[in-house]
């Protein structure tokens, strides 16, 4: 089996520039780190590799030449396989485009059973891109997985976790799954295949190695949601002192959420 995982590089905290031109996010490498539920992806991986034989992960990412350590910090965790997409014209990309464009990548990966994402991103928290991937190859997938239950040789049996209900879902190869938080523990790095890895090359896809090389089908051209406005938050620490009974206290804190217009 061959399975690839998608992870993501990330601001490591909520101190981040905008672009004021283009309404983006500043990735210039500097304080990131891997998407969190990446994390639980790459161990989902190494778990099913454990349940199958002469089974091969290859990591993927999307970003940057800087991106490539999310990269390394895979290998290093037990990734067989590392490819950085990245170009220029893919900068701007919204989730569809996102999607898209590592979609293509797959397609030029071609060998796959199975696809594993993080359920989200923590800079975007849309859920959107794994799913949207599975569509642009026309393969099934399966959201929110919170367990695998069986790995077989033409299929897998999921349980997939919903707000009021948990589902069991077999799904036939090739598919993607989308992993929620908690599903296991993510190991750390190791030294030892950091050694063995020293030599490893990340490979690096541009557009001119994908089978579109329509540049309007990638990055701000091929997004078609544009944000209006972006801008890191307004900190408050206004307070104010309310005193009366019990009736004039609720009385005034409804008055006061519906001029802030919380209710």
């Amino acid at each position: 089996m061959n399975i690839i995982t998608c992870i993501k590089q990330v601001p490591a905290s909520s101190k981040v520039e905008v672009d004021p031109e283009t309404g983006v996010l500043i990735r210039d490498g500097n304080n990131v780190k891997m998407n969190p539920y990446d994390l639980y992806a790459l161990e989902t991986a190494y778990q099913v590799k454990s349940m199958s034989e002469e089974c091969r992960i290859h990591s993927v990412t999307m970003g940057p030449p800087s991106a490539k350590s999310v990269l390394e910090e895979a290998l290093y965790m037990g990734s067989d396989e590392a490819t950085l997409i990245s170009d220029r014209r893919f900068a701007g990309a919204d989730v569809l485009a996102t999607a898209y464009t590592l979609s293509q990548l797959i397609e030029h990966i071609h060998d796959y059973e199975l696809i594993i994402c993080g359920k989200q991103t923590t800079d975007g928290d849309t859920a959107q891109v794994g799913p949207e991937i599975a569509e642009f190859l026309s393969i099934p997938h399966v959201p929110y997985v919170k367990e695998i239950i069986d790995v077989k040789d033409k299929t897998i049996l999921v349980r997939s976790a919903y707000d009021d209900y948990d589902e069991l879902v077999e799904v036939a190869f090739p598919c993607l799954i989308t992993v929620e938080k908690g599903l296991n523990v993510p190991r750390l790095p190791s030294y030892k295949r950091r050694i063995e890895k020293q030599d490893y090359k990340i490979k690096t896809v541009t557009m001119r190695n994908l089978k579109d090389k329509n540049p309007d089908n990638y990055g701000l051209n091929g997004s078609p949601t544009q944000v209006d406005e972006i801008f890191p938050p307004t900190k408050r620490t206004d307070s104010i002192k309310i005193e009366g009974s019990s009736d004039e206290l609720s009385k005034s804190i409804v008055e006061i959420l519906q001029e802030s217009r919380f209710l």
